[in-house]
């Protein structure tokens, strides 16, 4: 199936200047201080609306959830001569304090096969003429660049580009991403891979010189689950056979996973992701990145505008159905409720074990998301009846084959082994629904 989910739809017909190219902002006035972590643009879509909404009662959540984070920045409008202005616009402040930008370069010619994303440069050496101009803005400081979305995976499969000399492509994606790290030495340079569900083949990703950069990434703009995402990457990184490439996967939207008609086009229900991070406790997984631009629509579906624009109903909706988001939405008569109660088990010197039993007090769910977070410095080990990943002191888990099937008012128990001493989890929500907690 065709990912059409894609942050980089080009705005130039549309009204919502792209903000990737909104302001032109001055470099840094002296050499920066080694980066301490991801940068935050502040000239973004989102960011616009906030200033011209500030009385608007979502204004807030969608400040302190998407605003505030890290996202990446995209360059997708076709301007040769401004381009290198326009990177150097987001990496000169991010250098000057001491943060890293993660920028996406999406131009590449017959970009998404003609579909939702068209556009790209006219032809592979006026590709080659922008990707270095691109390059030459990235600067001396660590920036992480995110090399076009979708280029490999839809050349490859099938005939979903009809017309694309696959060879040449690969070739231009090797020349890309070797000028790219000729000069930015310091720029940490991913190849896309698609996603669990749709992947790509090791072969073609070595043949597009993913050796020469840093690693992959995946999900961008979709919503596939972090643990699904993880697995996927790590299996093709065995088959690349470079030890020192690493992983990078979208989180912007994928909180509650895929909808389960696979609907990619604003599906209902979709939340918030764990928030961005360099530092995942795995040393294979070098990031959870927002590529997606949260609040972007993905097309004219559902009520919302046209591809890329940002629309507060969508980045609200993702905010509420986030585990950890800031509040429910207020509970009507019928809808869920849900209750938890923690045990306990043994416990040793170093660790314990503990489970969470949940009830539904709602309407059945197939394929259900379960999260706490956990009081101290607990470390899950190990944990059964769910698939589970921790970042942080999050813990999210979902179903395995044997329980995907919650009814209402039916219970659901998941345990784990911990590092660390016992404690009773908070934060506790099914499917975004605070859970009180006995």
């Amino acid at each position: 199936m065709t990912l059409r989910t894609r942050t980089r739809r080009l705005l130039a017909s549309l009204a919502v200047p792209l903000a990737i190219a909104a302001v032109v902002r001055p470099g840094p006035a002296s050499a920066a201080p080694s980066a301490s972590g991801l940068y935050v643009d502040p000239h973004t879509q989102v960011s616009t609306w906030l200033a011209q909404n500030p009385g608007d009662e979502r204004a807030p959540r969608i400040r302190q959830h998407i605003a505030d984070v890290p996202r990446a920045t995209w360059f997708a409008s076709y301007e040769p001569q401004k381009v290198r202005a326009d990177v150097r616009a987001v990496t000169g402040p991010a250098e000057q304090a001491g943060r890293i930008p993660a920028l996406v370069a999406y131009m590449i010619p017959n970009r998404d096969c003609n579909s939702h994303s068209a556009g790209g440069a006219p032809d592979l050496p006026r590709y080659q003429e922008w990707i270095t101009q691109f390059a030459q803005g990235l600067g001396s400081g660590e920036v992480i660049v995110l090399l076009e979305p979708d280029a490999i995976v839809q050349a490859t499969r099938g005939d979903q580009c009809r017309g694309v000399d696959v060879t040449a492509r690969l070739a231009a994606l090797k020349q890309a991403g070797a000028t790219i790290k000729r000069s930015a030495p310091n720029a940490r340079l991913y190849y896309d891979a698609g996603h669990s569900g749709w992947q790509v083949e090791a072969r073609y990703l070595l043949e597009a010189g993913v050796t020469q950069g840093d690693g992959i990434v995946t999900n961008v703009s979709n919503f596939r689950t972090t643990s699904d995402e993880t697995a996927y990457g790590k299996a093709l990184l065995g088959r690349l056979g470079a030890p020192s490439l690493g992983l990078v996967v979208d989180t912007s939207r994928n909180g509650n996973g895929p909808h389960p008609s696979a609907e990619w086009c604003n599906p209902e229900g979709r939340a918030l992701g764990v928030r961005p991070t360099l530092t995942t406790g795995d040393p294979q997984v070098h990031g959870h990145l927002w590529v997606k631009q949260p609040g972007e629509s993905d097309g004219s579906c559902r009520g919302y505008g046209p591809a890329g624009r940002f629309d507060p109903a969508l980045a609200d909706e993702l905010v509420r159905n986030a585990a950890g988001g800031p509040s429910d939405p207020p509970q009507q008569p019928g809808t869920r409720t849900c209750a938890a109660v923690y045990q306990p088990g043994s416990s040793w010197g170093s660790g314990h074990t503990a489970q969470l039993t949940v009830t539904n007090g709602g309407p059945a769910l197939d394929g259900w998301t379960l999260s706490w977070t956990f009081p101290g410095t607990q470390r899950m080990t190990q944990h059964w009846n769910a698939s589970a990943v921790q970042v942080g002191a999050t813990v999210t888990a979902r179903p395995v084959a044997h329980n995907a099937r919650l009814d209402r008012n039916g219970s659901v128990t998941v345990g784990y082994v911990a590092d660390g001493a016992l404690g009773k989890p908070y934060e506790v929500r099914l499917d975004g629904t605070s859970c009180t907690v006995s």
